[in-house]
């Protein structure tokens, strides 16, 4: 292959590589990574948020959080009533003051390359990745929040 065509083929891969980061979906990406890395305790066993929220200790005895396993559900800690939460929750810490990551990055995998890249997938899927919450959230930073469905 002369170089003109390497370069060309390079370029192609490099934007689909883009589009297809582009293009991280709840359907086709967060989905499963919800369920292979959050879904021992936010899976079908677990409370809907609303009963989570009623009886949080005895949920956390049992080693169970709030049930994400549909869109609907993790939809309310990235943009709905505990906007922010899921993102506060995964981030690794590095653009905060204290420099602490989330209570639940840790499982998002073994290693720090691990976590690293399921955390890029969250954030491409998220959009405006923010580590507010809800009250603190504008309408205008909520609308940037993009965590597409299909």
């Amino acid at each position: 292959m002369n170089r003109i065509m390497l370069v060309a083929a390079l370029t192609l891969a490099a934007g689909a590589g883009s589009a297809a980061a582009q293009s991280v979906t709840y359907e086709n990406t967060v989905k499963d990574l919800v369920a292979d890395r959050c879904g021992r305790c936010h899976g079908k066993s677990s409370p809907s948020f609303a009963d989570f929220e009623k009886d949080k200790a005895q949920w956390k005895k049992k080693t169970k959080g709030p049930r994400f396993d549909s869109y609907a559900e993790l939809m309310v800690l990235v943009k709905g009533t505990d906007a922010g939460a899921l993102m506060r929750r995964l981030d690794d810490g590095k653009n905060t003051a204290d420099g602490k990551p989330g209570n639940m990055y840790r499982q998002l995998g073994k290693t720090d390359e691990d976590r690293a890249q399921r955390l890029d997938v969250m954030k491409k899927w998220v959009g405006n990745w923010t580590l507010k919450r809800r009250n603190e959230l504008s309408e205008a930073e909520l609308s940037k929040i993009s965590a597409v469905e299909k």
